[in-house]
């Protein structure tokens, strides 16, 4: 079963979200996908992983970012925090729908918000990250100091063909994965590709370090978006298989 489902964020934005649960029993898990940045739940990995996790009778819930997709915002007020804010709004969604065991992914920006969900959040029972950011303090066009200045100037940069508002800059530092992972308790899977020119696979490499349980996949050759398709279908089938290896792991 397939269904198109809206819930609210914290101000009130009407978030979008697909809903697939393929038995219909709540007592099985159901994993929440947060997709990358200026992207949405239609992405080829969403769908993706919503069909193989399909196909093992697990539900998934994957929903659109505030001013992505179908969700309500002004993409230029997008931050973070926001982000964050959505996805814990998202589990309390599947929780109203009484799922009682939630589990976590994300990708890029996505996985940034996740692992600030996942640090403070009580209701997962595990965490799956692609790619994902860990601090935007590391990127290069953060320590450029001239084009920093700019988008404090114009109060704006653009992105992707995007406007971004400077609070999203100031939001970002505020938001370091670093300085909160270590209250990760849960079963973690990182997989990064190691020429991922977008998101260094260093994040990954070292944020493993102050996660207690946590395995790192580094796919060889693999992009960001893991654009072959033997990588592709790699970071599918070790997300599959992380997660129906935990399908019995207890609650936190």
């Amino acid at each position: 079963m397939e269904k198109k489902l809206y819930f609210s964020n914290s101000k009130g934005d009407k978030l979008c979200g697909i809903l697939t649960d393929p038995s219909g029993d709540k007592a099985k898990p159901v994993i929440i996908l947060c997709h990358g940045f200026s992207s949405s739940k239609d992405s080829n990995t969403c769908k993706s992983l919503a069909k193989k996790f399909r196909e093992k009778n697990i539900s998934t819930f994957r929903f659109d970012f505030y001013a992505h997709g179908e969700s309500e915002g002004n993409f230029a007020d997008l931050t973070v925090s926001e982000a964050v804010d959505d996805t814990m709004r998202a589990i309390e969604f599947m929780k109203t729908l009484n799922y009682k065991r939630i589990g976590l992914f994300g990708s890029s920006f996505g996985g940034l918000s996740s692992y600030m969900v996942a640090s403070k959040s009580k209701d997962l029972f595990l965490l799956i990250q692609k790619a994902p950011v860990a601090s935007y303090k590391e990127f290069p066009t953060y320590n450029d100091s001239v084009l920093v200045s700019k988008w404090k100037k114009t109060g704006y940069r653009t992105i992707e063909d995007k406007k971004l508002k400077y609070a999203f800059y100031e939001d970002s530092i505020k938001n370091n994965a670093y300085e909160v992972v270590e209250d990760i308790k849960i079963p973690t899977l990182i997989i990064h590709g190691n020429q991922d020119r977008d998101v260094p696979v260093t994040q990954s490499i070292n944020i493993t370090k102050f996660i207690e349980n946590c395995a790192l996949e580094i796919v060889v050759g693999a992009d960001h978006r893991f654009t072959k398709k033997k990588d592709f279908e790699r970071m599918l089938n070790s997300i599959l298989s992380f997660v129906t290896a935990h399908l019995h792991q207890r609650s936190f």
